[in-house]
């Protein structure tokens, strides 16, 4: 069949998203607890496989979402209901304290004794005129289980389509705006993170991707690991989940170069 009969029985499948609300209808995308329907049993807590749900002094109970695994685990548990899984995605946020209910807090043992190079903080606005259109991306994974790097792949299907926007992927960091980071950035593969980095030419955008590059993940206070690539190098954007859609990504990526809002949920 000729690609014109192709588009013409099969008609449009590239999703309108982000210019039209994406209809998540069917989407078990990530946790939420109601606080007014939570008896404070703790089962939750006691059960995350994570340790991303903590009952907080005078807060209640709510969840990490930068180390959120997504598992549903709390909902299956929860024997009141408060806990259950909602179709909402657009979690990126700028700022990882953002994501969290509790406190974030740094082990000073994986903080680097010099602070990493900060251009592309410095140069925001640089970077939003520079990128607003066009983007060079390059993936890096520093040690993941492919479960990111699948949901990256799909960014470039007809469904997502992702060069619509004017972003493709390129080979080489030293021809990358962006680095798209996935995995726990792990002792064998911390070098190559940071090498990788100072090849990417100024200004540089970089979005951590996942549970584990946001903040270890399940790996977290692992010997191995580190708990989040920001130990590391700088980082723009963070988009949880374990793995992420192919629109939570997308809406990071935008996010990043200043196309799209943070999005409450």
């Amino acid at each position: 069949m000729s690609m014109v009969g192709k588009i013409l029985l099969y008609g449009r499948l590239t999703f309108r998203y982000p210019k039209e609300p994406m209809d998540a209808t069917n989407f078990s995308a990530s946790p939420r607890i109601d606080p007014a329907a939570c008896n404070g049993c703790g089962e939750c807590v006691v059960r995350c496989p994570s340790r991303a749900i903590s009952l907080q002094p005078g807060t209640g109970i709510g969840i990490d979402y930068d180390q959120c695994v997504f598992c549903a685990l709390c909902a299956d548990v929860c024997p009141t209901g408060a806990a259950r899984m909602t179709p909402h995605f657009e979690l990126a946020r700028r700022d990882r304290a953002a994501l969290r209910h509790s406190p974030l807090v740094v082990r000073e043992d994986l903080v680097p004794a010099e602070p990493v190079e900060t251009t592309g903080r410095l140069l925001e606005k640089e970077i939003r005129r520079r990128f607003g259109r066009s983007l060079a991306v390059r993936e890096v994974d520093s040690g993941s289980c492919n479960g990111c790097d699948y949901e990256i792949n799909a960014l470039n299907n007809p469904f997502n389509d992702l060069e619509r926007f004017g972003v493709h992927f390129v080979a080489s960091p030293r021809h990358a705006d962006m680095l798209l980071v996935t995995g726990t950035a792990t002792r064998n593969m911390e070098r190559a993170l940071i090498r990788t980095y100072n090849a990417a030419p100024d200004p540089k955008l970089v979005v951590a991707v996942g549970a584990c590059a946001c903040s270890g993940g399940i790996f977290r206070g692992s010997y191995a690991t580190r708990d989040g690539i920001d130990r590391l190098v700088p980082v723009d954007v963070y988009v949880p989940g374990c793995p992420p859609r192919p629109q939570a990504v997308l809406h990071g990526i935008l996010l990043a170069i200043g196309r799209m809002g943070e999005v409450d949920p």
